[in-house]
């Protein structure tokens, strides 16, 4: 254990996050998403819900306000324009980290070949349908 890190981020997930680069990005999924087939490296996080990991995540790594969608959801299927609750509850999370920064979201199969394209995905126990999440990495400015 570590002083100041979130006991959920697991030695693997940390390890993740610090060698991430600006840019690189980490998806955070629910327990139906297909991780294991995914293509990134997948980092286990059974028994966690996706707020708690979002939580931790954004506690250490900085977003990427570079860009205009650093933070993107998965649309329901049929009704984009719906935002289940544990969408909700990211939105929350991001703008107590991030304030100015917007949640996007994509279609489903456009969100999986972001998402298998990253740089690594953390499967979570996280049961709410639509508990996906991308994250890009920002950079930490000098003081």
């Amino acid at each position: 254990m570590l002083k100041g890190i979130p006991h959920i981020l697991s030695p693997d997930l940390l390890h993740a996050l610090q060698a991430m680069g600006h840019g690189d990005e980490i998806t955070i999924v629910d327990g139906n998403y297909p991780g294991a087939s995914a293509g990134p490296r997948l980092i286990r996080a059974d028994g966690h819900t996706g707020t708690d990991l979002l939580e931790a995540i954004l506690s250490v790594m900085p977003l990427d306000d570079f860009v205009p969608d650093p933070v993107v959801v998965m649309q329901v299927v049929g009704d984009a324009g719906q935002k289940p609750p544990v969408v909700a509850a990211y939105e929350k999370i991001v703008q107590r980290f991030e304030p100015k920064m917007a949640v996007t979201s994509l279609e489903r199969f456009a969100f999986y070949k972001r998402a298998n394209a990253g740089y690594a995905m953390v499967q979570t126990g996280e049961q709410r349908l639509y508990g996906n999440i991308i994250l890009k990495k920002g950079v930490i400015r000098p003081d």
